[in-house]
């Protein structure tokens, strides 16, 4: 086989490969990873219905703009922590999707998604939202993390799910 076509054969070949890898790529960063139980903000008609669930449930606490509450490490007289940001600066996305997903439908629960004796003020929302709408505003969340912690926390959630106690 004389060597331009060999070379042509090759870098079709390869190009093909590489090709259908960022294909992949992008197809898995258009849906929710169900698999690894990952919430991803690549559905932007997701992001789009979170940000009004956000706005209509959590935004009176936890900031317009994920900013949080004022002081938000700091203990108020009953003892309890503000809101915290859901932004980058705050810790949400050192938590699971799964621990998350917890955390909204049930509230911070002692002993399983706070410390044993915490009190907290955040309510439960798994009477009032569906499990797609609490999906859709963690996709929202998400959509404003740079991509270091968004990766961050895709790795999180996946270390969780491979956990034999979960």
């Amino acid at each position: 086989m004389p060597f331009k076509r060999k070379h042509w054969i090759i870098t079709g070949i390869v190009g093909t490969a590489l090709t259908s890898l960022a294909l992949l790529v992008f197809v898995d960063s258009k849906k929710n990873d169900t698999v690894s139980g990952f919430i991803s903000p690549a559905n932007q008609e997701l992001v789009s219905r979170g940000k009004v669930i956000y706005a209509n449930h959590c935004a009176a606490c936890h900031g317009a703009n994920l900013e949080g509450q004022a002081n938000w490490r700091d203990r108020l007289p009953n003892g309890r922590l503000p809101a915290p940001p859901h932004d980058v600066s705050g810790h949400t996305w050192h938590h699971s999707d799964a621990v998350l997903v917890d955390i909204v439908k049930n509230g911070l629960v002692p002993g399983r998604t706070a410390p044993d004796d915490y009190v907290s003020d955040m309510p439960a929302y798994g009477q009032v939202l569906t499990d797609t709408d609490i999906i859709a505003v963690l996709a929202y969340i998400k959509s404003g993390w740079p991509a270091e912690a968004l990766a961050a926390q895709r790795a999180v959630t996946l270390e969780y799910q491979q956990r034999p106690s979960h």
